[in-house]
């Protein structure tokens, strides 16, 4: 799997941008390490470029650096989180009021990662680059992502992937234990991707490639986020005139 994957980056670049650089979010996370690590398979470290985006403090950032030296690629610490608070206000100003936007789950939760995917297309603009999308199919299917957020990019190396491929992959690629099994979170909340969710990604990953589930419960919740969330990975609907 490594080296199709491999070859069809090379692929991309040579037909989107011969001489770019892939520019990427690091969260430490396995979608960020692994497809860091593909990128660095494919196109050499010297044209992958790493970008730390915290917001405010975060407690695992240790992880975010420590894959950066291991792949040895140009990395900027971008902190998100003076932006965030300022957008606050910003919006505050025009009359709505700001305790309803703290409070307000979607808004709360989806900033963020759309203030990343701003930063990581400035630094783009800035070196050249084009946008790695890192996003799985099993967080795609139930919509764990942010509509131009994290599900943003120029190309996606790991979407038609399982999180259980993703895992494989990154130790076809050599990378340290660390970066593939961290327990992942969204960082906001303070809970793991799978406590927030109610089922585990082995259980996401078997339903998607089966059929089979054990519990109807899961089963039907799982079917309602699909469904609800199949908006974030469809084409934008258009309307088309009558010709």
């Amino acid at each position: 799997m490594k080296d199709e994957i491999v070859k069809w980056i090379r692929e991309y670049f040579e037909q989107n941008g011969k001489d770019c650089n892939a520019v990427i979010g690091i969260s430490g996370g396995k979608d960020s390490s692994v497809c860091a690590a593909l990128l660095v398979e494919a196109l050499g470290r010297e044209r992958v470029i790493g970008v730390l985006m915290p917001q405010g403090s975060q407690h695992d950032i240790d992880v975010s650096h420590a894959l950066v030296q291991h792949l040895g690629i140009k990395h900027f610490v971008v902190n998100i989180g003076e932006v965030c608070e300022r957008l606050v206000g910003a919006i505050a100003e025009s009359g709505i009021a700001e305790e309803d936007l703290r409070t307000n789950k979607v808004y709360y939760s989806n900033t963020p990662a759309r203030v990343r995917m701003a930063v990581l297309y400035g630094i783009s603009a800035l070196y050249n680059g084009r946008v790695a999308n890192t996003c799985n199919r099993s967080e795609d299917y139930v919509g764990y992502s942010t509509k131009f957020g994290d599900s943003a990019g120029d190309f996606s190396p790991l979407s038609d992937l399982l999180v259980k491929e993703v895992k494989a992959l990154g130790y076809e690629l050599g990378l340290p234990k660390m970066f593939i099994e961290k327990t992942p979170e969204d960082g906001l909340s303070g809970k793991s991707d799978e406590d927030n969710m109610g089922f585990t990604y082995a259980v996401l990953d078997r339903y998607i490639e089966t059929g089979e589930i054990d519990d109807p419960v899961i089963k039907q919740k799982i079917d309602s986020m699909h469904i609800a969330n199949l908006h974030k990975i469809s084409p934008m609907p258009m309307y088309k005139k009558n010709r």
